[in-house]
């Protein structure tokens, strides 16, 4: 596997599911959202491209990264929604370049499109997040 971009650095495991689907990397720059990865081999379907689910599942991170980058706090997603635009090859590079685009309460909106390195729109996705309060007892 290659190593990602410069700007960008491993993201820290955050669990059984993120290792098995991983790595994913993060901007390294202050303020910069993005979430990046390459497609391997166990990302795909029998056609050898990006299976919907892991796109849809490293959207809801990045998306969920954006969340926690505006808010400082952890979410949980309440709806999420991705429009395919093009089907995305192993061995691509696929960056989530996200914005929140609202905040309202513990209700936080935000879209992202994933790019591949070519700079084509692989994806788009929209999403609903609840950010969550610690709770005092």
């Amino acid at each position: 596997m290659k190593p990602p971009p410069s700007d960008f650095a491993p993201n820290p495991s955050r669990g059984k599911f993120t290792l098995h689907n991983g790595p994913t990397y993060r901007a390294s720059a202050e303020g910069d959202m993005r979430t990046g990865m390459w497609v391997l081999d166990r990302h795909c379907n029998g056609m050898g491209f990006m299976h919907g689910g892991m796109t849809c599942a490293f959207a809801d991170s990045a998306l969920a990264w954006a969340v926690w980058t505006v808010t400082g706090r952890m979410s949980v997603t309440l709806k999420l929604t991705l429009e395919f635009m093009d089907i995305v090859p192993e061995g691509t590079w696929l960056e989530a370049h996200p914005e929140v685009t609202a905040v309202d309460g513990d209700i936080v909106h935000v879209t992202a499109r994933l790019l591949k390195e070519d700079g084509h729109i692989a994806a788009r996705a929209d999403a609903v997040f609840r950010s969550l309060r610690r709770r005092t007892t």
